[in-house]
């Protein structure tokens, strides 16, 4: 056969030389762009780094539902500040007259009140001196650092499996025992802090190791007995500062002696201001926490106690002896939350309302908190703004302090319905996905 290139008028042979449309398919024209084919799909092109910042700002991820949660908290508490103040809602009885006055006092109600709680809470602008410049962060901190430990807490023992309803009766057990060694026990200074605060964790470790050893043993639900050891551990204290030896004797009504300056856990900014070294070991705390479930032999059994018992124990996993260490843990967090309470400057003696809420508070934290120790950690330091700036919203703004109370709420609500903030929002997993899997195939 002739190797001959047939004349150009061929009907049934193209032309030898390559045409721009055959290098082009071919992919030899020495362009930049890649190859491509008539009707082919274009390749996706790698977002930039603003691009790849804003699809994952918006993808439905924890991060997004969260600040988005906080947005809309906020929003309505906008909204029931303006709906409970008559001077604002008189405005609204001739809106379509003069809609101006109706709006300009909506905000400038809803930005003073946001404004004061930001003062109260991070900083304040005005303020004159390290004293007053420090007050916002050391009122914060001093709400934060009980809040770290009763949410870490019920997020350990939900880790494992178990609700802990308990962190407020193991608190008071905290509490109690750390007042105690503070102001009957006449140790050094130094020493007499330590074992202060190691009574109020003895104190909690009691209270956290009798549901505990009822659930191995007998399977009873930790949440009844839980609950019901709130209320001895209540009563207990409201009938033990009235005996004698731990009433003070100058006063009449239920309050114990002052715990020895020596139990007393230092101040952080001076003696003018309230945060206390209690907030430095709810940071270690949380560390210990982190370690303990992410790297430790006790974290993976606790973690696969709690993801499928029966498994666990077909592993060899002691289910009996995990259930007792959790609870027991459990209530050494909170019985370190309540020795801060009463050793550090929130006060420094017993009174049946010392530990306030903060036991109920730490569900909050910990639900805020995905349970992971430093979201808690996190969540604590949010609710705790909110306690300090709530303060001063309502000294400065007129606003009740009760919606400080009522914006925790809403945030934890919203936080624990993620399809409604996402339906809200329209957010969108799949973007998330898409994009994920675009940068880990390098376009």
């Amino acid at each position: 056969m002739s190797n001959a290139v047939p004349p150009s008028g061929s009907p049934d042979k193209e032309p030898a030389t390559e045409t721009p449309a055959a290098r082009t398919a071919l992919g030899t024209t020495g362009s930049a762009e890649p190859a491509t084919t008539p009707g082919s799909p274009e390749p996706p092109r790698r977002p930039s780094l603003g691009q790849a910042f804003l699809e994952n700002l918006w993808a439905a991820n924890t991060f997004t539902v969260t600040l988005l949660s906080l947005f809309l908290a906020m929003v309505v508490g906008a909204v029931l500040m303006i709906v409970s103040d008559p001077e604002v809602v008189a405005t609204y009885s001739y809106f379509t007259a003069r809609p101006g006055d109706a709006l300009q006092a909506s905000w400038a109600l809803v930005s003073d009140a946001y404004a004061n709680m930001f003062r109260g809470a991070v900083f304040d602008p005005g303020a004159v001196g390290f004293q007053a410049a420090m007050s916002p962060i050391s009122e914060t901190l001093t709400y934060t650092a009980p809040l770290v430990f009763t949410g870490l807490s019920v997020a350990l023992a939900f880790r494992g499996g178990l609700f802990n309803i308990g962190a407020q009766g193991q608190a008071t057990m905290g509490v109690i025992l750390a007042a105690l060694a503070g102001f009957l026990l006449p140790l050094p200074p130094g020493l007499h802090l330590a074992v202060a605060v190691l009574a109020g964790a003895l104190g909690g470790a009691i209270w956290g190791f009798i549901p505990g050893i009822l659930k191995a043993r007998t399977g009873a639900h930790e949440v009844i007995n839980t609950i019901m050891l709130n209320y001895i551990a209540m009563y207990f204290l409201t009938w033990l500062i009235v005996q004698n030896g731990v009433q003070d004797p100058n006063r009449t009504d239920a309050i114990s002696r002052p715990v020895d300056a020596s139990a007393q856990l230092p101040r952080l900014f001076g003696d003018t201001l309230r945060a206390h070294s209690g907030i430095i070991l709810a940071v270690l705390a949380t560390w210990a926490v982190a370690w303990l479930l992410n790297r430790s032999t006790l974290g993976f059994e606790l973690r696969a106690v709690g993801a499928n018992p029966d498994a666990a124990r077909t592993a060899g996993i002691s289910v009996t002896r995990t259930y007792v260490l959790i609870m027991v843990f459990a209530g050494v967090l909170a019985g370190l939350g309540g020795s801060t309470m009463v050793l550090g400057s929130t006060a420094t003696a017993l009174t049946p309302l010392i530990v306030a809420q903060i036991g109920f508070d730490g569900i909050l934290v910990a639900l805020l908190g995905r349970v992971k120790p430093w979201g808690v950690a996190l969540a604590a330091l949010l609710f705790g703004a909110l306690q300090a700036g709530g303060n001063r919203m309502q000294s400065y703004a007129g606003i009740s302090l009760e919606l400080g109370t009522v914006l925790q709420a809403l945030i934890v609500i919203f936080i624990a319905a993620p399809a409604l903030v996402k339906a809200i929002f329209q957010l969108r997993a799949a973007r998330a996905a898409r994009l994920q899997t675009s940068l880990a195939k390098g376009w």
